[in-house]
């Protein structure tokens, strides 16, 4: 019997976590339908699109992301401590980015709080704290990325019912190398199944829109940064090396996976060359804004822990 999703996702063990959503119709949620020659490729930037807003509402960051032909595929950080920084007129100006929310919400978004009444407070004091709560949700997220792409896709094709297969699966990600590995997994997706031979031509991927804006100098605010190696004070991004993690995307993509269709050209240049650029260049440009800022995979003493602490918890009920 599966785990339910509260036991699933857990950030007493990880705030990192890779969460899959297939579409269930055969029409898919993009590509061609080969049957009736209808494209539905416009349909992977309304998913981008729609995921990368949510970063501004939520304290949930991206680390990579792919948009399928029948699914996709993201790699998230829960950033609760961001969340606790938060002033009440913040949390509510943010949830009114996805919804009206109510009359006393509204009104502290664009009032003071003096305004309210002693019984108006408390009462307000209440819904802010579910809003907050609902913003460092896991299911709250992909609930506001797969509802609203699901009506659009039905009311273009006219018709009713469900659009995903069931809930999301996630995945919890215990270290730093259960991380990287999914990361780069997911953003290979495109060049496995044949949909691009290169990382920087694997549309709808965070691994094209960090080259991309990497090459003018400058990381995506709506992706989670990398920051390089643990120092002191310590900026809040991903801990590895953006250059290491291009080479490790460039070498991983070479290998060709049995049950695969598709990999990277042993005979293509380092993806330096193919990007014009030398590797002093990089870091140079990484230095000046590095300044500025299954169920579970891991490593199998991470694993194993994590797995104990799932059975004492599945026990006590």
């Amino acid at each position: 019997m599966p785990l339910a999703r509260k036991r699933q996702i857990s950030l007493s063990d990880t705030s990192y976590y890779h969460c899959v959503s297939r579409c269930v119709r055969r029409a898919f949620l993009c590509g061609e339908d080969e049957l009736t020659g209808k494209t539905y490729e416009h349909r992977r930037q309304w998913v981008e699109d729609r995921l990368l807003f949510l970063t501004t509402a939520f304290a949930i960051e991206v680390c990579a992301y792919a948009v399928m032909s029948n699914h996709t595929h993201v790699v998230l950080h829960v950033n609760c401590d961001k969340a606790k920084l938060w002033s009440d007129k913040e949390i509510a100006q943010r949830w009114h980015m996805l919804h009206k929310g109510t009359l006393l919400s509204q009104t502290l978004a664009n009032k003071q709080a003096s305004v309210f009444t002693d019984a108006e407070k408390i009462t307000l004091h209440s819904t802010l704290s579910v809003y907050r709560s609902r913003l460092t949700d896991i299911s709250w997220f992909m609930r506001e990325l797969n509802e609203p792409i699901a009506r659009q896709a039905n009311q273009e094709d006219n018709c009713t019912g469900h659009f995903w297969e069931g809930r999301f699966k996630s995945q919890a990600l215990l270290d730093e190398h259960a991380l990287a590995a999914c990361m780069v997994y997911v953003d290979l997706n495109p060049i496995r199944a044949k949909m691009a031979t290169t990382p920087e031509s694997s549309k709808h991927t965070s691994v094209k829109r960090r080259i991309n804006d990497f090459k003018k100098g400058y990381q995506p605010s709506t992706l989670m940064p990398f920051v390089g190696n643990p120092r002191q004070p310590q900026p809040q991004g991903l801990m590895f090396d953006l250059i290491d993690y291009m080479k490790l995307v460039d070498l991983s993509g070479r290998s060709i996976a049995p049950n695969k269709r598709g990999a990277i050209d042993i005979y293509e240049s380092p993806i330096l060359q193919r990007l014009g650029l030398d590797e002093h260049t990089w870091q140079n440009m990484f230095l000046e804004f590095e300044t500025t800022f299954s169920v579970a995979a891991g490593q199998s003493d991470t694993l194993k822990r994590y797995k104990r602490k799932r059975r004492q918890k599945n026990s006590l009920g």
